[in-house]
């Protein structure tokens, strides 16, 4: 294993040498392979596995930093500053943390006067995938998600995309952000009915990664829908060689709505517009 140094975001320069870490690191690969050959086995190499707050008493496991690290995103936090390797596959999130964020009956909140309203879509070809909305505003720290709709193929795009613009109309939204791999058809379909369209600046797994923590935290409030409950709960977090980490549906799954719902709470919590929505299409 080679000898490499790691910055730790932690504290302000504070450096350590390790001849390895599982930093990040899936099970698999020369590291994994090191350690499982030589880990707690007597022999001429040693193999030293600890955690941050054992290495670095200064950052104590109950101390701010590692709690908040821990509470928002338990997985990352255990590879990162636990010691510990990263699963290939494993559960993005609990159905126990998705439930909570998810009040009884209510199915959709009308338009709130007075909240300026935004959009993100990503329009579905109309032939595999569904094209979904989502539609929320924010409360303070929190993100309520007000509308969902969901048309399954086959559909006429520009039908669809009529209909979610009357509904975009309801909600006072006159400029949508949306998916950058769906080609011009969609700017076009939405310029054509008085909707400015801009490219999103995240693909979905950054929305997933991002919105994992505010889940935790339960500063999202959903909608009563069983399938989006679903679609969240069989997301998968699949770590590549080097850590690399991607969260996607299962082989054969869908994740429609959850990628619209996961766009709007990215929308509302981390810009200034007051509300927005997401619009997922399947361009990927």
């Amino acid at each position: 294993m080679g000898k490499h140094i790691v910055k730790s975001p932690a504290r302000n320069g504070a450096r350590r040498t390790s001849e390895g870490t599982p930093l990040g690191h899936a099970r698999k690969g020369l590291l994994y392979q090191k350690w499982k050959k030589h880990h707690g086995k007597p022999g001429n190499v040693l193999v030293v596995q600890a955690p941050t707050w054992i290495m670095n008493p200064n950052l104590p496991r109950d101390g701010e930093f590692l709690s908040e690290a821990f509470t928002d995103d338990p997985s990352s936090a255990a590879a990162e500053y636990g010691a510990e390797f990263r699963k290939d596959i494993e559960a993005y999130v609990s159905i126990e943390v998705v439930e909570a964020c998810v009040p009884h009956g209510i199915y959709e909140r009308p338009r709130q006067s007075g909240v300026s309203y935004r959009a993100f879509v990503d329009p579905s070809g109309g032939s595999n995938d569904s094209m979904t909305l989502a539609i929320a505003h924010r409360e303070g720290d929190q993100a309520l998600v007000d509308a969902m709709r969901e048309r399954k193929p086959p559909f006429s795009p520009e039908a669809v995309v009529q209909d979610f613009c009357d509904l975009l109309t309801e909600y006072g939204v006159r400029e949508v952000t949306g998916d950058r791999y769906a080609g011009e058809w969609p700017r076009e379909q939405f310029r054509k009915l008085g909707v400015t369209y801009k490219l999103s600046e995240k693909p979905r797994s950054d929305l997933y990664r991002d919105m994992l923590p505010v889940l935790n935290s339960g500063r999202a409030e959903l909608l009563d829908s069983p399938k989006l409950v679903t679609q969240l709960v069989g997301l998968e977090r699949r770590v590549a060689r080097g850590g690399r980490e991607s969260i996607d549906h299962a082989p054969n799954g869908h994740d429609d709505l959850a990628n619209a719902v996961a766009g709007a709470v990215d929308l509302v919590l981390t810009r200034t517009a007051a509300t927005a929505a997401f619009v997922d299409t399947g361009f990927y």
